[in-house]
């Protein structure tokens, strides 16, 4: 089992990792350390990964697994014990409560707060991040925020239709430099990453830190673009006691 530890400068009270494909016990085409209940994969076989990932990476609780639905809803952590939660970030004010969002090319974010006394992880899809799902985590955060962007599937790879373009630019003229001609006629590679980037700045989140990682060309991840039925990697947050 492995996974990434994010490279930024975040209070030393505040943890994070961001998982990768490698160990776990699914089968293909999950195969291995699948944390998706919703993909197909066998309910035991990911409750084990679950517990397998908890145990190696010594988390304080088990994390909050929401049923994400490309929305702008955030939660407060604690939530209630084996409630299914529709949202598409949590946030935690105290010590080990661990944020956790799913991902297969959507764009991970997680923050903090410069004193390390709030932490938050959000799912970044083009839809959630056209509608706000950064800005409804960021205002729950008070002082000031430093945020990492996780793995995700980079400009190269992310083709979308001209509707896509458009909504953004309708939204931000700024955003129009996010978006070069695919070969495709009518279609549109798309920076997920510089998309991130402008929102957050434009929220007053000046200290970001982006992985740089591609879900789709790293074989370490798991991507939808590339493998439709595909497993799902996390990238949690939490504050040490």
């Amino acid at each position: 089992m492995s996974w990434i530890v994010p490279n930024w400068n975040a209070p030393k009270n505040v943890k994070a990792i961001s998982t990768t494909r490698e160990g776990g016990f699914s089968s293909s085409p999950f195969d291995g350390l699948n944390l998706g209940r919703h993909v197909g994969d066998d309910f035991q076989t990911v409750e084990r990964n679950r517990h397998w990932l908890m145990k190696k990476a010594q988390l304080p609780s088990s994390p909050a697994w929401l049923n994400q639905t490309h929305s702008t809803h955030v939660v407060v952590l604690p939530l209630e014990p084996n409630k299914i939660v529709s949202a598409d970030a949590s946030l935690a004010n105290a010590p080990g409560q661990v944020c956790s969002v799913m991902t297969a090319d959507c764009v991970p974010v997680l923050f903090c707060n410069s004193d390390g006394t709030q932490v938050a992880a959000a799912h970044a899809g083009w839809r959630g991040l056209l509608n706000g799902i950064l800005e409804n985590t960021i205002e729950k955060i008070d002082g000031r925020i430093i945020a990492w962007v996780g793995p995700a599937i980079r400009q190269p790879r992310f083709e979308v239709g001209s509707e896509v373009r458009q909504q953004f630019i309708d939204c931000n003229g700024e955003f129009d430099r996010c978006f070069v001609p695919s070969s495709n006629a009518g279609k549109w590679m798309a920076d997920l990453e510089q998309l991130v980037s402008i929102r957050l700045v434009d929220a007053g989140v000046s200290e970001i830190t982006i992985s740089g990682l591609c879900t789709y060309d790293d074989v370490r991840f798991f991507s939808y673009r590339q493998h439709t039925t595909t497993g799902r990697q996390a990238s949690m947050i939490w504050i040490e006691s």
